[in-house]
């Protein structure tokens, strides 16, 4: 296939300008993705065994919660009730009077609650750690929460990021047209860098591209969810009970919160209606008004759900009447089958391990598709410069760019490993090590992007790796630690998904070497023409004499 030269000329600068401009937070995002596939195993490492208190069986339920409700009046607004028992499920029932909305609650401590030996009610206050929160969060907006204080600029500013993601994907697929069959899977390795990575940047492109287009057309949609729903309501959904697939609604009259159903019997009805799910956990939602609802969440592998790993049926917590079924596993109807798929491909919430690993892996891939694509763009612009004298000087936007590259996308990533490591380390000195994890988060990758500006895109892609490096193998070492020296603070789980958690962080760190190794390589023997070359132009001189555009 052959297109004109103006066309492709055209199209190159438009895949070009959207990689760069949206390429540096997308890589954040897709990283952060990438941790998310298996953020309950991170969410399990993270929590101590100290915190953990009785677990309970099934008969035990009804009890506990009739107490809870006596107690503590404050938990008819809601509550939560954990079926599951693996490390990071602190107790039986929980709840927080503070209320958590779009942002993360850093400080706000939740109420836990469970039966003690003589079936008394055991009732502490803590504050989880909301570090695996904080990744999804990274994987959502970028991190720029924190920067501008409300979440939902960051997500709105990954939302237009997302946009120009799927130009690049359609500009850069109609550049690769030509020369599809004979370049498609040909990786060439050897001194022209610039083909090497032009080579392996359309692998990843092309091999990946059915998962990039559902990638950047569903985070448009969740981005921008409110307005498009709320134009969908005018035309699609004409009433609530349309939009979410509500079931009959039971007559309204006053209930108390002791005629709660028993937990036995509403575990019943939803094998009854769906006998191949698990149910994971109830949610006790007005437990005291006329919007009373319990919303179990549940897991099914064999189907496509809308959560990141489960799907949802709302019951009566009195009458037993279906109101949401909506979000059940095969029985959402059609627009809601529609919605499920659409979240279910983005979270690759379906086909269990199997899948996440794959989603893992093409999230990763993701990440190094922006990387490259910066790679790249800074060869180009050394290709295109005049050879008038013997050792010509890299443009000021190529410094720039180069640095910033190195800083935003490594300093990310020593950032999150630093932080997983400060929650074992600081929970023997801290009640609450959220506020230092986060901090600590903000630190290394503001500290990466200042080191990288101040050292040079050479010797900081080399310096900041050694870094990411150090920090991932200190995962596996703290928890080894914790094992062996326990008295120190950290501890260790032992179970299969907290193990895999230390054994991906050491092969990250066994990679990571590997990288730094190779960056010092082409630092001292590169071209010495290269932004990668500690034989370039000190950076010093480089930014200041080097004209800043093209």
């Amino acid at each position: 296939m052959k297109l004109r030269s103006d066309i492709l000329k055209v199209y190159q600068s438009l895949h070009t300008w959207t990689g760069i401009v949206a390429g540096l937070l997308l890589f954040i995002a897709f990283y952060a993705g990438a941790l998310t596939m298996f953020k309950q195993p991170i969410d399990r490492w993270l929590n101590p065994p100290s915190q953990r208190m009785t677990p309970l069986a099934i008969e035990d339920y009804d009890l506990l919660i009739d107490q809870v409700l006596t107690e503590y009046p404050e938990s008819h607004k809601g509550f939560t009730l954990k079926l599951e028992t693996t490390e990071n499920v602190v107790a039986p029932i929980m709840w927080n009077t503070a209320g958590r909305g779009h942002e993360i609650e850093l400080s706000s401590p939740n109420t836990y609650a469970t039966l003690g030996p003589d079936k008394e009610l055991v009732v502490r206050e803590t504050t989880p750690s909301v570090l695996a929160e904080l990744i999804d969060m990274l994987h959502r907006t970028a991190g720029i929460p924190f920067l501008v204080g409300h979440e939902y600029i960051g997500i709105y500013i990954l939302g237009i990021a997302s946009v120009l993601y799927f130009l690049a994907l359609a500009s850069g697929v109609i550049l690769l047209l030509p020369t599809l069959v004979k370049d498609f899977f040909a990786l060439r390795p050897g001194k022209n860098k610039k083909r090497f990575w032009l080579d392996a940047h359309n692998i990843i492109g092309i091999t990946s591209l059915p998962f990039h287009i559902i990638i950047s057309l569903s985070a448009i949609v969740f981005a921008f969810h409110d307005q498009f729903y709320d134009g969908l309501r005018q035309v699609v959904y004409p009433s609530p009970e349309t939009m979410f697939n509500l079931g009959e609604q039971p007559p309204k009259r006053d209930f108390s919160v002791y005629d709660i159903r028993p937990v036995s019997e509403i575990l019943a009805d939803i094998k009854e209606r769906a006998p191949n799910v698990q149910v994971s956990e109830l949610l006790y939602m007005n437990l005291d008004t006329p919007r009373a609802m319990v919303r179990a969440a549940v897991i099914d592998t064999d189907f496509m759900v809308t959560g990141a790993r489960e799907g949802y049926l709302g019951i009566h917590p009195y009458t037993g009447d279906v109101l949401r079924s909506g979000m059940l596993p095969g029985q959402e109807g059609t627009w809601g089958s529609i919605v499920n798929k659409f979240f279910s491909l983005h979270f690759g919430s379906f086909g269990g391990d199997p899948i996440r690993w794959v989603y893992f892996f093409l999230g990763i891939g993701g990440a190094v598709l922006f990387y490259t694509g910066n790679l790249l763009w800074l060869e180009k612009r050394r290709k295109k410069l005049k050879r008038n004298d013997d050792l010509p000087s890299q443009r000021r936007a190529c410094h720039v760019m180069a640095r910033l590259t190195v800083g935003v996308c490594l300093g990310s990533i020593a950032g999150v490993f630093a932080a997983m490591v400060s929650v074992k380390w600081f929970h023997i000195h801290l009640e609450n090590t959220n506020v230092a994890a986060t901090s600590i988060y903000y630190a290394v990758f503001i500290g990466g992007v200042a080191w990288a500006l101040f050292r040079g895109a050479a010797r900081a892609g080399v310096e900041l790796c050694l870094l990411c490096a150090i920090t991932a193998l200190l995962i596996p070492a703290t928890s080894l630690t914790g094992a062996l020296l326990p008295a120190l603070g950290p501890w260790a789980h032992t179970s299969v998904g907290v193990v895999a958690v230390d054994l991906t962080a050491l092969i990250g760190a066994i990679c990571f070497f590997t990288f730094a190794k190779i960056a010092w390589q082409r630092a001292k023997n590169g071209p010495a023409d290269s932004v990668w070359s500690l034989g370039d132009a000190s950076p010093k001189t480089a930014l200041e004499t080097a004209p800043l555009i093209d």
